[in-house]
């Protein structure tokens, strides 16, 4: 579904990806970690086109995403992301929150988008939260409102940038818990974060960046017991004996 051959990305004199090789295919649910400023949060920004690439080549579902240019509208609507910040606005209520996308690209009328934020919104299980404003629900529900937001336009692709970084420690477990089950459901799902947990849980693959480069990647159980370079064994002491 998604192929990135020699991708590079620069910020003025900054190389932050650096001919990048990946690839992810139908259903794999892959795990990104690696240390700050490793370029984890722009390689996937590339894939719904966020960032446009400098060089090399990326294909998403078919469609090669031109250099330096906007995503085409295909691209960015079959692809879902999730940020760090819940990015809701606030003067909307969490279902006005969830429609407007889905009517907007599309084209649902009221009455079918309704119906598609209350089915998401009831995946994520805070169906209640439905009238009411961003302010009044908790870090934990305003991320469980924005994977619902995500997943109203139905996208094929879920991206998250590391998801539950701005969520106190009692709240990271049940929006893991909702990315759990949505993992279950063989959707793609790419997803930058530190929570090992979750991601021997979860991913098919791991992948490990330094650098902006690709260091290693491995099968979780081979990720975690055996990796193969000595930057990801440092990584690997310093995070899981944190």
């Amino acid at each position: 579904m998604i192929r990135f051959e020699g991708v590079s990305k620069r910020f003025g004199d900054f190389e932050v990806l650096k001919s990048i090789d990946f690839e992810a295919r139908q259903g794999e649910r892959i795990v990104v970690c690696g240390p700050s400023g490793s370029g984890k949060s722009t390689l996937i920004r590339c894939i719904n086109g966020l960032e446009p690439h400098d060089a090399g080549t990326i294909t998403v579902e078919g469609v090669t995403l031109g250099r330096g240019k906007a995503a085409p509208a295909r691209v960015r609507n079959g692809v879902g992301m999730v940020f760090q910040q819940f990015n809701l606005f606030p003067h909307l209520t969490v279902l006005q929150n969830l429609t407007l996308g889905p009517i907007r690209a599309r084209k649902l009328t009221q009455a079918q988008a309704r119906e598609t934020a209350m089915r998401y919104l009831e995946r994520v299980r805070i169906p209640e939260q439905a009238d009411k404003y961003p302010r009044q629900l908790s870090g934990g529900q305003q991320q469980r409102v924005a994977i619902a937001r995500s997943l109203c336009m139905e996208p094929r692709i879920m991206l998250f940038d590391e998801p539950t970084s701005a969520l106190d420690p009692e709240m990271i477990s049940e929006v893991l818990d909702v990315m759990v089950e949505l993992a279950g459901t063989g959707m793609t799902m790419i997803v930058v974060t530190h929570e090992m947990g979750f991601a021997r849980k979860v991913a098919d693959r791991m992948v490990f960046m330094d650098h902006g480069q690709i260091v290693e990647t491995a099968p979780p159980e081979a990720f975690f017991t055996a990796p193969r370079s000595q930057r990801c064994r440092d990584f690997l002491n310093k995070i899981l004996n944190h």
